[in-house]
């Protein structure tokens, strides 16, 4: 049985991430271990609810069915998250190893930022005499963060120059900070220092873009620095200077600890990798590295990058319209597995959607809440197939993780994605082997659209049920039940339609007017007139059973006759007479008593061409028959 080890991080490091993976998938290459990457897209500026949602999915796995955790810290900056996963790993009595950052009780795995950036600064003093420095840093909280600030800060004191630093600013890695900031100060009319120094090449890159809005040029007017060496940076357009981090060889590192820990033979609890500088065109470095021979490499990928692109979004607005068109919950389950059992070239043979068993339950009754923390004992198997094969089973166990799991064979990774609206959980995903999806945001960008669409179709369809239950509301009649003068005027709009298209459809209108409802109400209250009007549409009602009733007024109701109650009209009419009682204004009137004036017209091809028409004959009728009822009393 193959070992499982679970790793948690955000997403947002992707290439780095996946450096890091990739040293762990070759040093475990000789042996069986699956590695589960649980993967989200938090970002500092969302909302607390829209955070909670998205690393919900790191409270998915039971660590006592691991045998190791790793926490890619370069990517996870909240602390409570991660003291969390370590306390439940320490429950689950398997090692932790912490990347990036120092938690007591795990094994540590780092980079030498700290001699790199001395490296870095010293050479943009001695090289290109950059003394004035401003430092962009990314959260108060990130030890990467702060390791470097803290070189820069002390090679400057080594120097006697520690006034050189002019401001250090907190962009919580966001890269529109940097664009703020800067337009905040070319504005003010400030002096550019001599250097930017940047906590990572995202932050560089848009530094560069940042000032050349304003007309600056990078390197020619300031320098530029960051962290990290990513390919973006390497192709940018100045090549970022920068400090490899070395991510593939600490992936290593962190898999031959955890081989260590997880054999009782583990001698070291940290373990640091040395960093590079890498000088580049950013700092006026045009000789250190061939950034063009990269450049072209990437442009002759780009054609391949881009049709995959096409068709990825082609595969997004399909799943969009797919969706969207749904108009019932049981319409969307199968619309949306049929869309993926026809066509998953881009999920893999080896892909899983689950959704929580109350989504659905929810888009019908607002009160049935969807879990907020954590997931439900069992999902909803929406689609799932493990190499090819069909999980066939409607319900998975959700502490199983993946559906059709084979414990034996290759090793695999596998990336668990969450579905959510704010912090509502609606599933999860789960992609296998996808290296390339981690590290070209393509999760992300399906995770995000995958869960918008599923909110828009939730709250689509749930507005959709709300309006039919207003419209029915707005068409019944709250005392009989039957349908009211707004839904007849819709009935008379439609035959109207269908007279007018010449279909000549057959249909004749009864038209009943309830006899004695004033004396019943003035002799014995209007709860006794109430009454009677409901035993008098009840009768109407159990006679034409195949056509709709309609209440038009206060005593008077109206039925459309078509099919069979169309065919039997005449006999029909008959019995409900037969039914009721004779017209009187005799005291008391006997219990139960029910008398009705009734009036029927049929829809004539040859002299009708409204529903006036016919309406008028009805209404002619049933006063002829009143007359006569009342004559005869």
């Amino acid at each position: 049985m193959k070992k499982k080890i679970a790793i948690f991080s955000t997403g947002w490091c992707s290439e780095i991430l996946s450096q890091f993976l990739t040293g762990m998938q070759n040093a475990l290459a000789d042996t069986r271990a699956d590695l589960f990457l649980f993967l989200c897209y938090p970002i500092y500026i969302d909302s607390h609810a829209m955070k909670h949602g998205e690393m919900n999915i790191f409270t998915l796995p039971d660590l006592s069915e691991f045998d190791g955790t790793v926490i890619f810290g370069s990517g996870l900056n909240f602390p409570g998250i991660i003291n969390n996963i370590i306390d439940r790993s320490h429950s689950a009595g398997i090692p932790v190893i912490m990347q990036g950052g120092r938690h007591e009780g795990a094994y540590y795995i780092g980079s030498d930022n700290y001699l790199a950036t001395m490296e870095m600064c010293a050479h943009l003093e001695e090289e290109h005499n950059a003394k004035k420095i401003i430092f962009f840093a990314g959260t108060v909280d990130s030890h990467d963060s702060e390791v470097r600030l803290r070189a820069v800060k002390e090679y400057l004191s080594k120097q006697g120059r520690q006034s050189d630093l002019l401001e250090v600013h907190y962009t919580n890695w966001e890269n529109a900070a940097v664009t703020r900031y800067i337009n905040d100060f070319v504005a003010k009319g400030l002096e550019l220092p001599d250097a930017f120094i940047c906590a990572n090449d995202g932050l560089a890159m848009e530094c560069c873009i940042s000032l050349n809005n304003h007309g600056y040029k990078v390197p020619d007017d300031v320098l530029v620095t960051g962290y990290d060496f990513i390919d973006d940076s390497q192709i940018f357009d100045p090549a970022i200077a920068s400090v490899d981090q070395c991510f593939t060889e600490m992936g290593e590192a962190a898999a031959r600890l955890w081989s260590e820990a997880d054999n009782g033979t583990d001698k070291n609890e940290q373990v640091i990798i040395p960093c590079k500088f890498i000088p580049g065109e950013s700092c006026n470095c045009y000789s250190y590295r061939d950034s063009d021979k990269i450049r072209r490499r990437v442009g002759r990928e780009n054609f391949s990058k881009r049709s995959m692109t096409t068709y990825f979004n082609r595969k997004l607005n399909q799943i969009d319209s797919t969706v969207l068109s749904c108009l019932t919950f049981q319409e969307f389950l199968q619309s949306l597995r049929n869309l993926l059992i026809e066509n998953h070239d881009y999920e893999g043979d080896s892909f899983h959607l689950l959704l929580e068993p109350n989504f659905g339950l929810s888009i019908y009754d607002q009160n049935i809440k969807l879990k907020r923390t954590g997931y439900s004992k069992y999902l909803d198997v929406l689609y799932s197939t493990e190499d090819g094969i069909t999980y066939e089973d409607e319900q998975f166990a959700s502490k199983d993780l993946v559906p059709g799991y084979n414990s034996e064979g290759k090793n695999h990774l596998y990336v668990f994605l969450p579905l959510h609206e704010a912090d509502e959980a609606y599933g999860y995903l789960i992609f296998r082997d996808c290296m390339e999806k981690v590290e070209n945001h393509f999760l992300q960008t399906y995770q995000s659209r995958m869960g918008l669409v599923f909110d828009k179709f939730r709250h689509a369809l749930s507005l959709d049920l709300i309006n039919k239950r207003l419209i029915e509301v707005m068409r019944r009649d709250p005392l009989t039940n039957v349908n009211n003068r707004i839904a007849y005027d819709d009935k008379e709009k439609y035959f109207q339609s269908e007279i007018n298209m010449g279909t000549n459809p057959d249909f004749a209108i009864a038209m009943f007017d309830v006899n004695n409802l004033k004396l019943i109400n003035d002799s014995k209250g209007h709860d006794a007139g109430d009454s009677y009007l409901i035993r008098a549409c009840r009768l109407i009602c159990d006679v034409f059973k195949h056509s709709p009733v309609y209440r038009i007024g206060g005593d008077e109701f109206v039925a459309f006759l078509t099919g069979d109650d169309y065919e039997n009209r005449d006999i029909l009419m008959g019995e409900i007479k037969d039914r009721m009682n004779p017209y009187s204004t005799e005291l008391p009137l006997p219990p139960n008593y029910v008398s009705i004036a009734c009036g029927m017209a049929s829809f004539d091809s040859s002299t009708d061409s409204s529903i006036q028409d016919v309406y008028k004959r009805a209404d002619e009728d049933m006063y002829q028959n009143k007359a006569k009822m009342k004559g005869h009393s």
